[in-house]
């Protein structure tokens, strides 16, 4: 998956954003397999088990049975066909998840020779709130950021100031 680049920033925000909020003492549920930014959780000092590869819209199983303090979703909402069903069935009080938000100049994101890596949706951020608020979660904070790409154009030139990204940390009412 990231044969060619690395997301450093995301991944450097993403850490800094999730020891703002949660301690190395709470344990973690990352859903999806475990990828470079588990192994980064892990290397900061969080106790993480990622789910297995199964498909979160059709068997929600790891949610009902598992009792980790907090629930990350780091770059998978997107991917998934009823993310309101994973959200009103996470058991964990504690959530963090992020997406890459919809670019209005820019296509929703289709590999065409990986089924999984392909983007169902592309959230504006307050389609990701109101998600969060029917599904019974209080947004506590939340944090946007730019990805700069070293290329020439125009759409390199609006990824230098227009939000790619967007996370949030919210506690179950």
């Amino acid at each position: 998956m990231y044969e060619k680049t690395f997301p450093n920033k995301r991944f450097k925000l993403t850490l800094e954003f999730l020891q703002k909020h949660i301690k190395t003492s709470e344990t973690i549920l990352d859903l999806g397999v475990e990828n470079p930014f588990s192994k980064i959780m892990k290397e900061a000092g969080y106790t993480v088990k990622n789910t297995t590869g199964e498909d979160l819209d059709l068997d929600q199983n790891v949610l009902k049975t598992d009792n980790q303090n907090v629930v990350t979703a780091f770059e998978i909402f997107e991917h998934l066909l009823n993310p309101f069903t994973i959200l009103s069935e996470i058991k964990s009080d504690k959530l963090l998840i992020s997406i890459p938000m919809r670019l209005w100049f820019s296509p929703a994101y289709r590999s065409k020779t990986d089924m999984w890596d392909r983007h169902y949706h592309e959230f504006e951020d307050w389609q990701l709130d109101w998600l969060l608020e029917k599904t019974g979660w209080k947004i506590i904070d939340r944090q946007k950021w730019t990805n700069p790409v070293k290329k020439f154009g125009l759409r390199p030139f609006l990824r230098s100031f227009t939000n790619r990204y967007y996370i949030v940390y919210a506690e179950k009412i």
